[in-house]
């Protein structure tokens, strides 16, 4: 599939002032409230292109915000792809070798493989260890709803629930190429009170309504920095991921320019082929979630949902 063209409207902001934070790990700054209360991480740039995450966390840097209670961490992750940004080529700079959140496997973690992004990964993993809450913030490749993925645990859901934007919540087990921070460790144990959510754009108003509903922040501390959709209230509806097409060939070819929340109706319908092998949808009004234009074996073509509630 060709790249997708677009004009990029955003400014990547200079986050070099944040290099040295206070943690020993670059790029990572924690305050501490000094008032008992939960450990709060919010992370940008995972991929180095999506660059709305830097400017949430850049926000919340130049307010002066501390949290109320317990302790709020801001890192910025995969600073190496997000310094080579070129507006003229917006995707190049997703990754240097590796895609930074299919790495977090405790296996892939502590094995032998070498990456710039495996690198940053294991610098990072004492943070994301000892996080609470983490909210990790994304953007989609092109201008369609913003989605909230919430994996598949309940507390999560109530979580994505309680912040309350956007209006869309996906329900999903990630990909098959590998686990993402946001189901990392305890963050994806049944067992565990750790509780993640990724969001899809809408990265401010998102990030203070989560650091409301965590109880880092007042509405009213948040309120100044809140933008159109600081005060909405819409009907939120989950989408369930039921698969994850996972390329097996040399070659994926979409039918169709799919770019995200089509609802197909009818169960069957051509959607793309896999080194010829015809990939249809399994049930009717199948929604496609985030088509991918990085066709490569191993990797997650689309995800195949419907809407449930």
């Amino acid at each position: 599939m060709p790249e997708p063209n677009y004009a990029v409207e955003l400014t990547p902001p200079d986050i070099e002032p944040y290099r040295a934070g206070n943690t020993g790990i670059d790029y990572v700054t924690t305050f501490d409230s000094g008032v008992p209360g939960p450990h709060v991480l919010v992370t940008a740039v995972t991929h180095g292109n999506e660059i709305c995450g830097a400017i949430a966390l850049d926000l919340l840097f130049r307010a002066g915000l501390r949290p109320r209670q317990g302790k709020l961490t801001l890192a910025f992750d995969n600073v190496a792809a997000y310094h080579s940004f070129d507006r003229r080529v917006p995707t190049g700079s997703r990754f240097v070798d590796e895609d930074f959140n299919r790495l977090w496997a405790p296996a892939t973690l502590d094995g032998e493989r070498q990456s710039t992004e495996l690198a940053r990964a294991r610098a990072l993993r004492p943070i994301v260890d000892a996080a609470d809450f983490l909210l990790d913030i994304h953007s989609m490749q092109y201008a369609t709803a913003p989605l909230m993925l919430a994996g598949i645990l309940d507390r999560s859901l109530a979580l994505a629930r309680r912040v309350g934007i956007p209006e869309l919540i996906m329900c999903d087990a990630g990909h098959a190429a590998g686990p993402r921070m946001r189901d990392y460790g305890g963050f994806g144990d049944p067992a565990s009170d750790k509780t993640a959510l990724l969001i899809e754009a809408v990265a401010t108003d998102v990030m203070l309504r989560f650091l409301i509903a965590v109880g880092t922040l007042s509405r009213d501390d948040a309120r100044p920095l809140g933008g159109p959709n600081f005060d909405a209230h819409p009907r939120q509806r989950i989408i369930q991921v039921t698969e994850a097409v996972t390329i097996t060939g040399e070659i994926f070819e979409f039918v169709q320019d799919f770019r995200g929340l089509e609802v197909l109706p009818q169960k069957g319908t051509l959607i793309g082929r896999d080194d010829g092998r015809e990939v249809r949808t399994p049930y009717d009004d199948c929604v496609l979630i985030m088509p991918s234009r990085r066709l490569v074996k191993g990797q997650t073509a689309v995800r195949l949902g419907r809407y449930v509630a």
